[in-house]
């Protein structure tokens, strides 16, 4: 089934086929690496849009505890909703794991325009010697 409405572009990253053109992203996996990029880029790192981006990496230095968790999901919340119009967020939730210094970020999300439900998890490192 044809969904051109959630949009084609190139993969994230950037790699190329055997006839060396670039790989695109279709459809569910274009939103997929959509949200990825939104989680991947902290605000400031891009000169023409200094609002996008997650502000998780602000947080990167904070001792991984029950605060810093729920601030890591608030953050990622409003960067969702404000930079990927195409899904609804279920749900996030934060686990740490690596003896700490690693959280990983679950996302549950579901596509707006199918009503397919998703999850993505994405590993976001601490600074080691804040871990605790």
């Amino acid at each position: 089934m044809s969904k051109p409405f959630l949009g084609v572009g190139w993969g994230f990253p950037l790699t190329l086929d055997e006839l060396g053109f670039f790989n695109h992203a279709e459809y569910e996996e274009s939103v997929r690496q959509s949200i990825w990029i939104i989680l991947g880029t902290a605000k400031g790192e891009r000169v023409m849009r200094p609002d996008f981006g997650c502000g998780i990496y602000d947080l990167v230095f904070e001792i991984n505890s029950a605060s810093t968790a729920g601030r890591v999901t608030q953050a990622i919340r409003q960067a969702l909703l404000l930079f990927e119009p195409r899904i609804d967020v279920l749900d996030i939730q934060v686990q740490a794991a690596e003896g700490g210094e690693v959280l990983l970020i679950s996302i549950d999300y579901e596509v707006r325009a199918t009503n397919n439900a998703f999850n993505l998890v994405y590993p976001f490192y601490l600074d080691r010697s804040t871990s605790g």
